[in-house]
């Protein structure tokens, strides 16, 4: 059974990972560098201050801060040395066909679990307890899942890496979120919220 998974799954990687053009090269170099996301990040922080106050802004700061970390231990702590599955880039993984990689960069040994995806989803579970008004969670879910797909798209990661480190990363996003949905509505910071998370929250300030 788990033959047969990894023979799917070396498949997906030869499909998607064959799916590349030199004028994409860039664009997911971008999406995979952690300083591509700074500005993103600094807005986000910038909406919280001017919406709720530096109070607000450092606890969803510390909270997401702790969420992203245990991600990312998770996903490379611990099931990278653990499971050891070598990365599609590297020799050793003896795949019979040429891996798509952009500017020779391979990463570290192993590959399972994609930390990258662990840490954007995570964020991405976060923020959408933040930020909910509109369509705004489906776009951070977007921005996650193409975050991910680079990885594969560098050849650095197959795609059951990457829906490991989704999957690591919704679960502690989602135990984040609850954390911060009860908070806030212990603090009143909005209206309708419910320690049990039945009811989907409306702003306080909401025009």
């Amino acid at each position: 059974m788990i033959e047969w998974l990894n023979e799917i799954d070396i498949e997906l990687f030869r499909i998607l990972n064959g799916l590349h053009a030199s004028w994409l090269d860039v664009p997911n170099q971008w999406l995979s560098s952690k300083s591509f996301w700074i500005p993103g990040y600094l807005l986000a922080a910038a909406i919280i201050w001017n919406k709720w106050g530096w109070q607000e802004l450092l606890w969803v700061g510390v909270l997401t801060g702790v969420v992203v970390l245990v991600a990312d231990q998770v996903a490379s702590g611990i099931l990278k040395p653990l499971i050891a599955r070598y990365r599609p880039c590297r020799p050793e993984a003896g795949l019979e066909f040429v891996v798509h990689l952009v500017d020779g960069k391979c990463g570290g040994k192993y590959g399972f679990a994609s930390s990258h995806a662990a840490n954007f989803f995570a964020m991405a579970m976060m923020f959408s307890a933040v930020f909910r008004k509109n369509h705004l969670p489906l776009i951070l879910f977007s921005l996650a899942t193409a975050t991910a797909y680079s990885r594969i798209y560098l050849g650095v990661h197959y795609p059951g890496d990457i829906l490991a480190g989704a999957l690591i990363g919704i679960i502690v996003g989602w135990i984040g979120r609850h954390i911060y949905l009860h908070t806030a509505w212990k603090r009143k910071l909005f209206q309708g919220v419910q320690p049990g998370l039945k009811n989907e929250p409306n702003d306080a300030n909401r025009h």
